[in-house]
């Protein structure tokens, strides 16, 4: 059952993958896809749950694509698109009445958990931030945060003056940061915000999540 916080969610899965060397999405952890874990994760707290990606990417893809309007110019283009995807799902007339947010993940995340979604939905539906991120001792984790679809037109403005950093984008919009004190206790791994960069990160994933399994 899904929580009062539910909102729609988005895989983003249109990323290059330059530094892995293949697509990450398509990398099996566990016995799925790093794609299907993602959407099976999402649905957990999520309805509906969509892929952003280019066009013709992933053949049968496990939840509906929505093609990526910047593919190849880097993620902001992905949650901008899965913005303004959101936007054109409340239009009037729309028999579907959805969350004024989104909850956008990267695929690469592989220790992600449902409480940690959970609360983050349900911290968006009591918020008037147009963005509600956590900040680690990384910095802000954008890939892993619920925006208000009505911030479309900010970040739009933003992506249409030069800018193509996430955080950038971020900064010019009404932000709730959720410090070490509101996210550790769903981090007792110490790995929630960690992604997969490289073969090297991806072998380090599959080792701990086996041993988790044994």
């Amino acid at each position: 059952m899904k929580s009062p916080g539910c909102v729609p969610g988005y895989v983003q899965a249109g990323g290059g993958s330059t530094r892995f060397g293949s697509d990450k999405a398509l990398i099996q952890l566990a016995g799925k896809t790093m794609l299907q874990r993602s959407v099976d994760l999402l649905s957990t707290v999520c309805d509906p749950v969509k892929i952003v990606a280019a066009t013709g990417k992933y053949e049968n893809p496990p939840a509906p694509l929505v093609a990526d309007r910047w593919p190849g110019q880097g993620p902001l283009g992905g949650i901008l698109t899965a913005l303004q995807d959101a936007a054109g799902s409340q239009q009037p007339g729309s028999s579907v009445l959805l969350s004024p947010f989104v909850l956008i993940v990267s695929c690469d995340m592989p220790f992600l958990t449902t409480d940690w979604l959970n609360f983050l939905c349900l911290r968006a539906q009591n918020s008037q931030a147009h963005v509600i991120v956590a900040k680690s001792e990384n910095g802000l984790e954008p890939l892993c945060a619920c925006w208000r679809v009505d911030s479309a037109a900010n970040i739009q403005s933003a992506y249409d003056s030069g800018v193509r950093k996430v955080t950038e984008a971020m900064k010019r919009l009404p932000m709730e940061l959720l410090d070490v004190s509101v996210w550790k206790r769903f981090d007792t791994g110490g790995r929630l915000f960690w992604n997969m960069n490289t073969p090297a990160d991806f072998a380090e994933a599959r080792r701990i999540i086996e041993t988790q399994n044994e």
